[in-house]
């Protein structure tokens, strides 16, 4: 099928293999149409549907004979070890079989120096590791007691086991087992069956009759969403084309960006680090339209009756390139991965009765590492962010309650700060801080070698290490303390001044007069007391 692909690769200068991911991707969206339409009380239909069109990608179109045989056999290993193996270790039996094996892949693509241009099996061999991870958690869940679980637990349980039919139809479930979105198994059972639908709607079902909506199994709304990821997938697709060559990490090795001035040279890695980022946005918006065109992805209704679609998507473009802290852009990145790390190691690797701790967060540090490959650039890009993180937790736990008002209290279910003029530059200067280190930090990512990784970082002379090493030293070193002992003081300020205010809406109401207040020893002399303190915080001695 090369021959169908070349004439598209010559004109767009893309690799054949590139367009052939796209034509997957694009083709999936009328054979969405096709999967939505077959009956949900025939749900083997879909299972073969699904694997049918997965095994088309792979062997006619993508050419990964070999792939195949390595995927029935991550798929074939893990179903008999949920089903055989009745005790807790199971999930870690399937975790070390399933990495295992990806790494095994991700050696052999490193000797092979395949590049990011190249398809081959380990790219959906990670989103299947994810699925195959979950689903040996989700059945041991399954097994144990309900009031063990927390609520995803609950949620994602496998109790019923699957037939193997069943199964393949999850593992190869076909928009997404190339790139994602990955999805757990009771999400692809409530997609079949149509139970999706009706356990969003069970709030709704009171105004759909209030305002004479008619019943229907799948929602509206899903073509309209589906086709406008569809567009804004392509558009990505199309800056990426046009201006990738121009700006990407590679040309921060190159004697010429050597020559530019420092700062040109910081700003030009700005520019290359999103559109680095943007054939990410194109491939994860496309496989998201595609997976809600089959259905997936239906999280209820809006305030004016709009339908959403939220559930498939694995990208938040917006709070990625305007995060005001690193926490938003990471939970906003590659989100299905980050609930798999956080619900398949976070959380498990965690002894029960225990909060997560440093190890937990090395476990999953080291496990996103090995995961994605054995390239030293990722390694270098987490252990960077790992300490990105430090930082960004110590500067939100002291330095943004000081841009807050001194009585505002933070927490879950606390309203949104007040946006004062303080607040607002403190998140336009986070948002540049992090989007720079970012750009910064992920350059090793994508260069993957130690060398030109640090030849890159030397080349904008390490900018990313001196702000994060310079913020650990300030708060590791007597500014922890300084802030505390400021955020007091604007404490205790807050507090005399809501007292004065509390005495004098007494006053001026009548449910305190002065002269009984001054006379009555039941009441502390609060206004002398304010007054004092007011003297000491200035630094003024008493009368």
């Amino acid at each position: 099928m090369d021959a169908f692909f070349e004439p598209v690769a010559d004109a767009t200068g893309a690799s054949i293999d590139q367009i052939k991911l796209i034509f997957c991707l694009l083709f999936s969206y009328p054979l969405g149409s096709v999967y939505i339409r077959l009956p949900a009380s025939r749900p083997e239909f879909k299972h073969i549907f699904s694997i049918a069109i997965a095994f088309f990608y792979l062997v006619p179109v993508l050419q990964l004979y070999v792939g195949v045989i390595q995927l029935i056999i991550s798929v074939g290993g893990t179903y008999y070890i949920t089903q055989k193996v009745q005790t807790s270790r199971m999930p870690w039996i399937v975790f070390l079989f399933t990495m295992g094996h990806l790494t095994i892949n991700h050696i052999i693509r490193t000797f092979d120096d395949s590049g990011y241009d190249t398809i081959e099996i380990s790219g959906p061999q990670m989103v299947l590791t994810m699925k195959l991870t979950t689903f040996a958690w989700n059945v041991v869940d399954g097994r144990r007691p309900a009031e063990e679980l927390d609520k995803w637990q609950t949620e994602h349980r496998v109790v019923d086991y699957p037939s193997i039919l069943e199964f393949l139809g999850y593992t190869f479930y076909f928009p997404g087992f190339l790139v994602g979105p990955f999805l757990t198994f009771n999400e692809y059972r409530a997609l079949v069956s149509g139970s999706l639908y009706k356990a969003a709607e069970k709030s709704e079902e009171e105004r759909r009759a209030l305002d004479n909506l008619p019943r229907r199994l799948v929602p509206r709304g899903r073509k309209r969403v589906a086709f406008r990821k569809m567009l804004v997938g392509l558009a990505f697709l199309g800056a990426y084309v046009v201006f990738y060559p121009e700006f990407n990490f590679h040309l921060t090795v190159e004697d010429e960006f050597e020559n530019r001035r420092l700062l040109s040279r910081i700003i030009f890695l700005q520019f290359c680090g999103f559109f680095e980022r943007v054939k990410y946005y194109a491939i994860w918006t496309l496989t998201e339209g595609a997976s809600i065109q089959t259905g997936l992805g239906f999280t209820g209704y809006t305030k004016t009756g709009g339908t959403l679609w939220e559930g498939a998507a694995n990208v938040d473009i917006w709070n990625i390139e305007f995060s005001p802290n690193c926490k938003v852009l990471l939970d906003s990145w590659n989100m299905k991965t980050n609930v798999w790390l956080r619900e398949c190691v976070y959380k498990r690797v965690t002894p029960k009765g225990k909060k997560p701790g440093f190890k937990s967060s090395l476990a999953t540090f080291a496990t996103s590492a090995f995961w994605h490959g054995i390239a030293p650039g990722y390694y270098l890009t987490f252990f960077f962010f790992a300490f990105v993180q430090t930082t960004a937790r110590l500067a939100r736990t002291y330095l943004r309650p000081i841009v807050l008002p001194a009585n505002y209290v933070s927490r879950r279910d606390a309203p949104p700060p007040p946006q004062t003029t303080a607040k607002q530059i403190y998140d336009y200067l986070g948002i540049i801080a992090t989007v720079s280190l970012t750009n910064y930090g992920t350059l090793p990512f994508m260069l993957l070698g130690i060398d030109d990784s640090f030849v890159g970082w030397n080349n904008v002379a390490w900018y990313g290490h001196f702000l994060i090493g310079g913020g650990l030293v300030f708060f590791y070193c007597g500014g922890c303390i300084i802030i505390q002992e400021i955020q007091e003081v604007r404490i205790k300020e807050a507090g005399i001044k809501k007292q004065r205010e509390e005495l004098n809406r007494l006053v001026q109401s009548g449910s305190v007069t002065p002269t009984r207040f001054s006379r009555a020893p039941t009441l502390p002399p609060l206004d002398e007391a304010a007054q004092e303190l007011e003297r000491e915080l200035r630094g003024e001695k008493s009368e």
